[in-house]
Protein backbone atom coordinates (compact mmCIF):
# COMPACT_ATOMS: atom_id res chain seq x y z
CA UNK A 1 0.00 0.00 0.00
CA UNK A 2 1.44 3.45 -0.93
CA UNK A 3 0.52 6.95 0.15
CA UNK A 4 1.29 10.38 -1.63
CA UNK A 5 2.18 12.79 0.72
CA UNK A 6 2.61 16.99 -0.27
CA UNK A 7 5.33 19.54 1.19
CA UNK A 8 4.22 22.91 1.07
CA UNK A 9 6.88 25.32 1.77
CA UNK A 10 6.21 29.40 1.29
CA UNK A 11 7.18 32.65 2.67
CA UNK A 12 4.61 33.65 5.43
CA UNK A 13 3.23 37.34 4.99
CA UNK A 14 3.69 38.56 8.78
CA UNK A 15 0.66 38.15 11.56
CA UNK A 16 -2.00 38.89 8.18
CA UNK A 17 -3.97 35.68 8.37
CA UNK A 18 -6.41 36.56 5.51
CA UNK A 19 -3.68 37.17 2.92
CA UNK A 20 -2.33 33.84 4.20
CA UNK A 21 -4.69 32.02 3.68
CA UNK A 22 -5.54 33.24 0.12
CA UNK A 23 -1.94 32.94 -1.60
CA UNK A 24 -1.80 29.31 0.39
CA UNK A 25 -5.14 28.49 -0.98
CA UNK A 26 -3.69 29.54 -5.03
CA UNK A 27 -0.81 27.07 -4.49
CA UNK A 28 -2.53 24.32 -3.36
CA UNK A 29 -4.80 24.46 -6.62
CA UNK A 30 -4.40 21.36 -8.66
CA UNK A 31 -2.29 19.51 -6.03
CA UNK A 32 -3.14 15.70 -5.80
CA UNK A 33 -2.01 13.93 -2.73
CA UNK A 34 -3.57 12.01 0.74
CA UNK A 35 -2.04 14.32 2.99
CA UNK A 36 -1.02 18.13 2.90
CA UNK A 37 1.32 19.30 5.11
CA UNK A 38 1.99 23.37 6.11
CA UNK A 39 4.04 24.46 8.51
CA UNK A 40 4.00 25.72 12.18
CA UNK A 41 2.46 28.42 12.29
CA UNK A 42 1.32 28.79 8.26
CA UNK A 43 -1.24 31.80 8.82
CA UNK A 44 0.65 33.90 10.87
CA UNK A 45 4.50 33.50 11.12
CA UNK A 46 5.92 32.38 14.41
CA UNK A 47 4.17 34.33 17.15
CA UNK A 48 5.57 34.15 20.55
CA UNK A 49 2.83 36.57 22.15
CA UNK A 50 -0.70 35.02 20.65
CA UNK A 51 -2.52 37.82 22.03
CA UNK A 52 -1.53 39.61 18.76
CA UNK A 53 -3.46 37.50 16.27
CA UNK A 54 -7.32 36.49 16.99
CA UNK A 55 -7.77 33.71 14.70
CA UNK A 56 -11.81 34.05 14.75
CA UNK A 57 -12.15 30.04 13.90
CA UNK A 58 -11.19 30.99 10.12
CA UNK A 59 -8.28 28.96 10.04
CA UNK A 60 -9.96 25.87 11.05
CA UNK A 61 -13.10 26.83 8.52
CA UNK A 62 -10.64 27.36 5.71
CA UNK A 63 -8.73 23.88 6.08
CA UNK A 64 -11.42 22.40 6.40
CA UNK A 65 -12.71 23.59 2.79
CA UNK A 66 -9.55 22.74 1.34
CA UNK A 67 -9.29 19.16 3.04
CA UNK A 68 -12.78 18.32 1.05
CA UNK A 69 -12.02 20.14 -2.19
CA UNK A 70 -8.57 18.35 -2.55
CA UNK A 71 -9.92 15.07 -0.80
CA UNK A 72 -6.86 15.43 1.23
CA UNK A 73 -6.05 15.61 4.94
CA UNK A 74 -4.82 18.63 5.65
CA UNK A 75 -1.70 19.33 8.61
CA UNK A 76 -0.58 22.66 10.30
CA UNK A 77 -0.55 24.61 13.60
CA UNK A 78 -1.30 27.64 14.64
CA UNK A 79 -2.26 29.66 17.62
CA UNK A 80 -5.54 28.56 19.84
CA UNK A 81 -6.61 29.72 23.03
CA UNK A 82 -8.11 27.18 25.37
CA UNK A 83 -9.74 28.13 28.60
CA UNK A 84 -7.78 31.41 29.73
CA UNK A 85 -4.30 30.19 27.75
CA UNK A 86 -2.79 29.66 24.63
CA UNK A 87 -1.58 26.23 23.09
CA UNK A 88 0.82 25.98 19.81
CA UNK A 89 -2.02 23.12 18.47
CA UNK A 90 -1.54 20.95 15.31
CA UNK A 91 -4.74 20.19 13.45
CA UNK A 92 -5.13 16.85 11.25
CA UNK A 93 -8.23 18.17 9.40
CA UNK A 94 -9.75 14.92 7.17
CA UNK A 95 -11.71 15.48 3.98
CA UNK A 96 -14.78 14.52 5.78
CA UNK A 97 -14.44 17.89 8.42
CA UNK A 98 -13.04 15.60 11.50
CA UNK A 99 -10.21 17.03 13.20
CA UNK A 100 -7.59 15.28 15.18
CA UNK A 101 -4.88 17.82 17.01
CA UNK A 102 -1.78 18.08 18.70
CA UNK A 103 -0.66 20.30 21.63
CA UNK A 104 3.55 21.10 21.08
CA UNK A 105 5.14 19.07 24.18
CA UNK A 106 8.50 20.71 23.92
CA UNK A 107 8.04 25.09 24.33
CA UNK A 108 10.83 26.58 22.85
CA UNK A 109 11.30 29.03 26.03
CA UNK A 110 15.13 30.18 23.98
CA UNK A 111 12.54 32.11 21.86
CA UNK A 112 9.48 32.89 24.39
CA UNK A 113 6.94 30.62 23.68
CA UNK A 114 7.20 28.54 27.11
CA UNK A 115 6.41 32.60 28.24
CA UNK A 116 2.81 32.66 26.92
CA UNK A 117 1.88 29.05 25.75
CA UNK A 118 0.90 26.14 27.80
CA UNK A 119 2.43 23.15 26.58
CA UNK A 120 0.30 19.91 25.80
CA UNK A 121 -0.09 16.81 27.53
CA UNK A 122 -0.20 13.93 25.23
CA UNK A 123 1.25 12.45 21.97
CA UNK A 124 -1.34 11.95 19.19
CA UNK A 125 -0.69 9.54 16.64
CA UNK A 126 -3.55 9.48 14.00
CA UNK A 127 -4.12 6.64 11.04
CA UNK A 128 -5.38 8.00 7.72
CA UNK A 129 -6.46 5.34 4.87
CA UNK A 130 -4.13 3.22 6.79
CA UNK A 131 -1.01 4.81 6.98
CA UNK A 132 -0.01 6.01 11.23
CA UNK A 133 0.94 9.30 11.69
CA UNK A 134 2.77 10.70 14.54
CA UNK A 135 2.18 14.36 14.98
CA UNK A 136 5.09 17.23 16.03
CA UNK A 137 5.90 20.33 15.92
CA UNK A 138 9.62 22.19 15.24
CA UNK A 139 11.62 21.55 18.88
CA UNK A 140 9.81 18.29 19.21
CA UNK A 141 12.05 17.28 17.00
CA UNK A 142 15.62 17.74 19.11
CA UNK A 143 13.88 15.22 21.86
CA UNK A 144 14.13 11.97 20.42
CA UNK A 145 12.37 9.96 23.23
CA UNK A 146 9.43 12.14 22.27
CA UNK A 147 9.57 10.48 19.10
CA UNK A 148 10.36 7.09 19.59
CA UNK A 149 8.61 4.39 17.69
CA UNK A 150 7.21 2.05 19.71
CA UNK A 151 5.20 0.32 17.31
CA UNK A 152 2.90 2.61 16.96
CA UNK A 153 3.47 4.59 13.85
CA UNK A 154 4.63 4.62 10.26
CA UNK A 155 5.65 8.38 9.55
CA UNK A 156 6.26 11.76 12.05
CA UNK A 157 5.48 14.63 10.80
CA UNK A 158 7.09 17.51 11.78
CA UNK A 159 5.55 21.00 11.00
CA UNK A 160 8.04 24.07 11.86
CA UNK A 161 9.31 27.36 11.84
CA UNK A 162 13.29 26.67 12.13
CA UNK A 163 15.56 29.38 11.69
CA UNK A 164 18.28 29.40 8.76
CA UNK A 165 21.52 29.83 11.25
CA UNK A 166 20.09 26.61 12.39
CA UNK A 167 19.59 24.84 9.16
CA UNK A 168 22.38 22.50 9.12
CA UNK A 169 21.03 20.74 13.20
CA UNK A 170 17.21 20.65 10.82
CA UNK A 171 18.48 18.58 8.18
CA UNK A 172 20.83 16.40 10.68
CA UNK A 173 18.15 15.47 12.93
CA UNK A 174 15.47 14.80 10.44
CA UNK A 175 17.27 11.93 9.17
CA UNK A 176 18.21 10.88 12.62
CA UNK A 177 14.98 10.74 13.75
CA UNK A 178 14.17 8.58 10.45
CA UNK A 179 16.74 6.31 10.83
CA UNK A 180 16.19 5.18 14.77
CA UNK A 181 12.62 5.11 14.49
CA UNK A 182 12.68 3.14 11.23
CA UNK A 183 9.64 5.98 9.86
CA UNK A 184 9.53 8.10 6.92
CA UNK A 185 9.99 11.66 8.26
CA UNK A 186 7.97 14.25 7.01
CA UNK A 187 9.62 17.72 7.99
CA UNK A 188 8.02 21.39 6.80
CA UNK A 189 9.68 24.59 7.30
CA UNK A 190 9.28 28.29 5.65
CA UNK A 191 11.48 30.35 3.63
CA UNK A 192 11.14 34.43 4.31
CA UNK A 193 12.04 36.82 6.87
CA UNK A 194 10.21 37.55 9.91
CA UNK A 195 11.02 40.92 12.10
CA UNK A 196 14.08 39.25 13.65
CA UNK A 197 14.40 35.71 12.01
CA UNK A 198 15.06 34.30 8.87
CA UNK A 199 14.09 31.46 7.08
CA UNK A 200 16.03 28.81 4.68
CA UNK A 201 13.29 26.27 3.81
CA UNK A 202 15.01 23.25 3.37
CA UNK A 203 11.92 21.17 4.03
CA UNK A 204 11.99 17.35 3.36
CA UNK A 205 10.81 14.00 3.33
CA UNK A 206 13.49 11.38 4.51
CA UNK A 207 12.41 7.69 4.30
CA UNK A 208 13.35 4.80 6.80
CA UNK A 209 16.87 4.37 5.80
CA UNK A 210 17.43 8.26 5.86
CA UNK A 211 17.36 8.85 2.32
CA UNK A 212 16.19 12.00 1.23
CA UNK A 213 12.84 10.91 -1.79
CA UNK A 214 11.92 14.88 -1.70
CA UNK A 215 12.96 18.21 -0.68
CA UNK A 216 12.45 21.84 -1.31
CA UNK A 217 15.23 23.41 -0.84
CA UNK A 218 15.51 27.46 -0.02
CA UNK A 219 12.26 28.58 -2.04
CA UNK A 220 8.61 28.14 -2.37
CA UNK A 221 7.31 24.95 -4.15
CA UNK A 222 5.21 21.91 -3.41
CA UNK A 223 6.83 18.78 -3.32
CA UNK A 224 5.88 14.94 -3.25
CA UNK A 225 6.83 11.70 -2.10
CA UNK A 226 5.17 8.00 -2.18
CA UNK A 227 5.14 6.58 1.55
CA UNK A 228 5.40 2.63 0.52
CA UNK A 229 3.71 0.54 3.85
CA UNK A 230 5.19 -2.90 2.27
CA UNK A 231 8.46 -1.56 1.80
CA UNK A 232 8.67 0.30 5.02
CA UNK A 233 7.49 -3.54 7.03
CA UNK A 234 9.32 -5.25 5.25
CA UNK A 235 12.73 -3.29 5.56
CA UNK A 236 11.48 -3.49 9.48
CA UNK A 237 11.11 -7.16 9.43
CA UNK A 238 14.46 -7.75 7.39
CA UNK A 239 16.35 -5.29 10.04
CA UNK A 240 14.79 -5.76 13.16
CA UNK A 241 16.41 -3.02 15.33
CA UNK A 242 13.02 -2.93 17.56
CA UNK A 243 14.00 -6.03 18.81
CA UNK A 244 17.10 -4.96 20.67
CA UNK A 245 15.90 -1.34 21.57
CA UNK A 246 15.63 -0.23 25.38
CA UNK A 247 12.41 -0.22 27.24
CA UNK A 248 11.47 2.33 28.88
CA UNK A 249 8.14 4.20 29.90
CA UNK A 250 7.42 8.14 29.45
CA UNK A 251 5.73 10.07 32.51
Amino acid sequence: MKQRVAIVQRDITWLDIDSNLTSLETMLQGVEADVVVLSEMFQTGFVTNPCDVEDGGRTLEWMRRMAKRLDAAIVGSWSVKVGNGYRNRMHFVCPSGEVAYYDKWHLFSVGGEAEHYTRGHERRVVEWRGVRYLLAICYDLRFPVWSRQRGDYDAVIYSALWPSPRRAVWQTLLKARAIENQAYVIGVNRVGDEPTLKYSGDSAVVDYRGICIAECEDRECVAYAELDMDALNAFRIKFNVSADADEFTMK
